[in-house]
């Protein structure tokens, strides 16, 4: 017996899995439920990622805020490759004199507190920027999925509940189909 969109129980006798079929593809079960989009989304589409200068407040003092904004510039600069390379060629200017001193309590503080805090500064600056970067990313991503998951997962608890709802309907209208 054909069953008409609308239709969701008949009455009909058959209980072959053909008729059950019928009867769930005219209820149009799949309807019954309209998932919603998370507000974040949304909203993190709109505000886009945070930027650096999201970082200068307007509630801060002027003088706070171009602290910050110098600390940021200095950062910037100092904490690139070619600022490493310069750093490099700035302290190797006085490697000679500190040869031909021929004492190696000079050339050894040459190394430490010339060469190594000037270079070293720069490169460890990149080092930290590069992993701040991808950490950063990484745990804006861990915060995104893991709101996603939550968002899913409520909507599969209403999902499930209209479902039940609708199958209770269903079995008693088949028990009442069985008192016939």
């Amino acid at each position: 017996m054909p069953v008409a969109p609308g239709d969701c129980i008949g009455k009909t006798a058959y209980f072959s899995l053909a008729a059950v079929q019928a009867v769930w593809h005219a209820c149009d079960m799949s309807k019954i439920y309209t998932p919603t989009l998370h507000p974040r989304i949304d909203r993190r589409k709109r505000e886009g990622p945070v930027k650096v200068r999201d970082m200068f407040r307007k509630g801060d003092s002027p003088i706070s805020r171009f602290n910050t904004w110098l600390a940021v510039r200095v950062t910037k600069g100092v904490g690139t490759m070619w600022a490493a390379y310069a750093f490099a060629a700035l302290a190797l200017v006085s490697l000679p004199a500190a040869i031909a001193s021929r004492n190696p309590v000079v050339l050894v503080s040459w190394i430490s507190q010339t060469f190594l805090q000037l270079v070293l500064l720069s490169i460890i600056i990149v080092g930290q920027n590069v992993l701040a970067a991808a950490s950063d990313k990484r745990a804006e991503a861990t915060y995104e999925d893991a709101d996603a998951v939550l968002h899913t997962a409520l909507q599969i608890q209403d999902h499930l509940a209209v479902q039940d709802n609708e199958i209770e309907k269903i079995l008693a209208q088949v028990a009442s189909l069985k008192a016939i």
